[in-house]
């Protein structure tokens, strides 16, 4: 079993009650493991890593999918990972075609394999067209989200494709995941055959996006609440009991 969870907003939000909760049955439940996938970078979730109050992860997917690396031994995940970096031109040129728009400002937290900037949705629609021609022939792709986030990642690469690859890898069957997120830039993670959650408080774009999903529930409560009420609505643990022993 695999829960594939977003952090800010998601598996670090709710209320405490609920966060206690979450946090406690990970603990109890040995056959389950969990992925933190975050646009965070490595470095901004070591503070996490080392916070006692948070069950561990067993695979972190940072960069918005374009770093992964096991807990154990902070190692990258190979070959999913070198198979993202020939895929991507490099910081300094990306940012150095990018300085054209002027309009963009670049986040100051650390990045690997990506360049993220800030950018307003007014300043988005004015660049979007030749912002996008500029982003392919970099050979690159963009995801732009919460209104305010803008990532240049390389080719093909975003939460959802790392997060596949990782789950075919380790042969998991898809109905043994379950993803978890608040934002647009975890949409890729939802159209990939696995039981997920929006949870409450979900950015509109996201809702609007996976409303016609089965497979999707939209939750009631915020962060791990959510996560809590798809455990229930999906009998997930129940579920993966019995798949377990077919």
């Amino acid at each position: 079993m695999l829960l594939a969870t977003d952090l800010d907003g998601t598996f670090l939000a709710g209320d405490i009650a609920s966060r206690e909760q979450l946090y406690h049955l990970i603990s109890v439940h040995s056959n389950l493991q969990v992925a933190w996938i975050t646009g965070r970078s490595r470095e901004d979730t070591k503070d996490l890593l080392a916070d006692p109050t948070l069950p561990p992860p067993t695979y972190l997917i940072c960069d918005v999918g374009a770093t992964v690396f096991g807990v154990s031994d902070m190692q990258p995940i190979e070959p999913l990972q070198s198979q993202i970096d020939a895929s991507w031109p490099g910081e300094s040129v990306v940012d150095h075609a990018l300085k054209r728009f002027s309009s963009l400002t670049r986040q100051k937290e650390s990045q690997e394999r990506r360049c993220s900037y800030y950018c307003s949705p007014e300043q988005f629609r004015a660049i979007r067209g030749d912002f996008e021609c500029v982003v392919n022939m970099l050979g690159c792709e963009f995801l732009y989200s919460a209104d305010r986030y803008l990532d240049v990642l390389p080719k093909n690469t975003c939460k959802g494709s790392t997060l596949s690859a990782l789950v075919n890898m380790l042969g998991i069957a898809p109905k043994r995941v379950l993803v978890a997120g608040n934002t647009l830039n975890d949409l890729s993670m939802y159209n990939r055959g696995y039981p997920g959650v929006c949870v409450g408080a979900s950015e509109q774009a996201l809702l609007e996006e996976t409303a016609s999903m089965h497979l999707v529930l939209h939750a009631n409560a915020p962060g791990c609440g959510g996560i809590l009420e798809a455990i229930e609505h999906f009998n997930w643990f129940n579920w993966n009991f019995d798949f377990a022993h077919e």
